[in-house]
């Protein structure tokens, strides 16, 4: 009898042992699942989170590009709500609506500066007012400017002061693409204002840009002239030297042709700029440490 009692105790020792074990089993199955879960989300919200942040950082950024240049009205955030992007209308926002950026400096300092209204430019129907029958002043083209009314008006007043103010004088001494027959038309322009015609003119060849500065270009141009004096060559010299458009001479030959007659040959470079646009950044974010490596 107490060894069928032992049996019987040992029996129930080894049922709740078995229990325990499945217990402790399941408790470490439920705690796995569970750590994996808990590191899956953590997982998911440190790379959303890294999203988010990229996103504002991109947000912020293209804020910034459109508060420096002027194309909006500047936000009283710190960036531009949608709504505010959709209601956005460039053509429509007055200088006085964007101080101190890109755009304003553009339009009232760099068009009023005195320095480039003084080049010489030609009298053209387009800027020549009709009240006045003469060049617009930039005093004129403010007003004219600040009268105008709604995206056309404010457009076209735009264009104005582009064409006709000292706005005009930058692309012309520097342009920001490469323009061969504009150089030459300049060139042979300047033959012209000095009574002369070139014997010939044309674009030879384009200086390695490693040998400039950066953003910076030019173009080699070969020029003669034949039948010429002492007085003509340096008629046309000196209108060169003046020229607004740089046209920097490497080489140079003189001739004598005949008693009184030289022949002019010359070498220069005219240079241009690389266009300036802004440049957009991609950014790849990935969940996996190992695969940003």
């Amino acid at each position: 009898m107490p060894k069928e009692i032992a049996i019987g105790k040992r029996a129930k020792i080894s049922e709740a042992q078995q229990y325990m074990l499945f217990a402790v089993f399941g408790a470490s199955v439920f705690l796995g699942v569970a750590v994996s879960l808990v590191s899956h989300f953590i997982k998911q919200i440190s790379f959303n989170t890294e999203v988010i942040m990229a996103e504002d950082q991109a947000i912020d950024a293209y804020s910034e590009v459109i508060k420096s240049i002027g194309v909006c009205k500047k936000s009283r955030a710190k960036a531009y709500s949608n709504e505010e992007l959709k209601a956005c209308e460039p053509d429509s926002i007055e200088i006085s609506e964007i101080p101190d950026t890109l755009r304003a400096n553009i339009l009232e300092r760099l068009a009023a500066n005195e320095a480039l209204s003084s080049v010489p430019k030609d009298a053209t129907s387009s800027c020549i007012n009709p009240e006045t029958e003469k060049n617009y002043t930039y005093e004129e083209l403010n007003e004219n400017y600040n009268q105008a009314k709604g995206a056309e008006e404010l457009v076209a007043a735009s264009q104005l002061i582009k064409n006709c103010s000292a706005l005009r004088v930058i692309p012309d001494a520097l342009p920001a693409f490469k323009n061969e027959e504009a150089m030459l038309a300049s060139l042979n322009k300047l033959f012209l204002i000095s009574g002369r015609e070139p014997e010939s003119l044309s674009p030879s060849g384009i200086v390695s840009a490693s040998d400039l500065g950066t953003g910076l270009n030019a173009v080699v141009v070969n020029f003669t002239l034949d039948d010429a004096t002492t007085g003509d060559t340096a008629i046309l010299l000196s209108n060169i030297e003046r020229s607004i458009r740089e046209f920097n001479i490497i080489t140079a030959t003189l001739s004598w042709t005949g008693d009184t007659s030289i022949s002019f040959r010359a070498q220069a470079t005219a240079f241009y700029r690389d266009e300036s646009f802004i440049t957009e950044v991609n950014k790849t974010i990935k969940a996996e440490e190992e695969a940003k490596e």
